[in-house]
């Protein structure tokens, strides 16, 4: 394995570690907010920065691990799905908006991944439980992802901005 694979496999880890030490510590402390569950969603910063600087395969792969392990080291294994299902639909959208945007617009693909988190988790709520009512949280979803995704993305931009040298 040559030092360039070596290097980007150590940076990797360390962005999982991070993103995964923000997805614990945000876990345990509760929004003050009647929507159950509703989260920031921090660890999305590293998620999008790792997308914009490394590729898709790579921020794919720090995403699942993060979700995974972070069910896991919280306990939430049925949030597990929930994650997932916004997870992934969240990051779908993020890649694909970034191939239309330039880098000092990593903010959108925050507002436009929030949202779809918020919609992947809502859609699955709804169908397994059946309950269309679910909806009606829908509006205070909406909103939360539009603000939480602006700030995980201008977090996210501004990250990429300073460590541009280190990640051309």
């Amino acid at each position: 394995m040559n030092s360039a694979r070596v290097r980007r496999l150590a940076l990797c880890a360390l962005l999982t570690a991070i993103a995964l030490t923000i997805f614990v510590v945000e876990a345990q402390v509760p929004l003050p907010v009647p929507v159950p569950g509703l989260k920031l969603g921090l660890s999305n910063v590293v998620t999008l920065f790792a997308l914009a600087a490394l590729g898709w395969k790579e921020a794919l792969a720090i995403l699942l691990v993060r979700i995974v392990l972070g069910n896991l080291i919280t306990g939430q294994m049925m949030s597990l799905f929930y994650s997932l299902a916004g997870g992934i639909l969240s990051f779908v959208c993020m890649a694909l908006i970034l191939r239309v945007l330039k880098q000092n617009q990593l903010w959108v693909a925050g507002v436009i991944g929030g949202i779809a988190h918020n919609v992947g988790q809502t859609a699955l709520a709804v169908a397994v439980t059946r309950t269309p009512a679910l909806f009606a949280y829908f509006p205070v979803l909406m909103l939360c992802g539009i603000l939480t995704g602006a700030l995980t993305g201008l977090s996210a931009q501004i990250l990429r901005q300073k460590l541009r040298r280190f990640f051309p």
